[in-house]
């Protein structure tokens, strides 16, 4: 089994749907071929000198194959998703790889923490054989696009904002409504596994973290709760 990663960034304005709403969008007209794992959020550099709309982060869509698939025709199905909603003024940019080699996770944290740019992450795309797509407006997206599946190959960056039934739960839960929901468990920030009592997840806003390549929901106590916190 191998994991298959669309990136996708920039692709909104301050007065539209975000990147995660079009990504989990995307994932929701795939999941009927291909085996749906999640979709994460990474934060990339926030910096006054980086183009955002506003915190800088990417999405990526995780699907599980067994079979190598025509990954060129995939990009040209989520291309044309993307162009479907296209925003004026928005730069997005689409990257599709299959277990993406070490230099793009590295790639990835320099984005974190360094100003890249989009030369920089063509060159990279094309000396790996990947499929990287400017979309739109200046093409920055692609920026994000690749770092952001670099990120999400470590299995150790971002959050999942969208996993099972997860988003489906709103204010306070049992553990095990959350590990049915697609959680494969709940820990706090120390690292104990909680394994039973009530979870607060803020308002419907639970989102497991990608740890060890699995979702795992952080929480703090908080009383006789325990509270969920998100992990950028």
């Amino acid at each position: 089994m191998s994991t298959l990663f669309i990136g996708l960034d920039d692709t909104d304005i301050r007065t539209s749907p975000g990147t995660g709403h079009l990504a989990r969008h995307v994932a929701s007209l795939l999941v009927s071929h291909w085996s749906f794992l999640g979709v994460t959020r990474h934060q990339l550099l926030f910096d006054p000198r980086v183009p955002m709309t506003a915190k800088n982060s990417a999405n990526v869509i995780h699907l599980q194959i067994d079979s190598a698939p025509n990954l060129s025709a995939l990009a040209d199905e989520v291309a044309g998703l993307m162009q479907a909603r296209f925003q004026p003024g928005s730069d997005p940019g689409l990257c599709v790889v299959v277990d993406p080699p070490p230099a793009i996770a590295e790639f990835g944290r320099k984005a974190q923490t360094e100003l890249v740019t989009a030369k920089e992450a063509r060159n990279l795309a094309n000396a790996h054989g990947l499929i990287l797509r400017a979309l739109g407006g200046d093409g920055g997206g692609i920026i994000g696009a690749l770092a952001a599946v670099g990120l999400a190959s470590t299995g150790n960056d971002g959050r999942f904002n969208w996993i099972g039934q997860i988003r489906e739960l709103v204010g306070v839960q049992p553990v095990k409504a959350i590990l049915g929901a697609g959680v494969s468990r709940v820990e706090t920030t120390e690292g104990i596994i909680v394994q039973q009592g009530q979870v607060d997840t803020g308002g419907g806003k639970a989102r497991p973290s990608l740890i060890d390549g699995q979702a795992v929901l952080l929480v703090e106590p908080d009383g006789a709760l325990w509270r969920a916190i998100r992990r950028d």
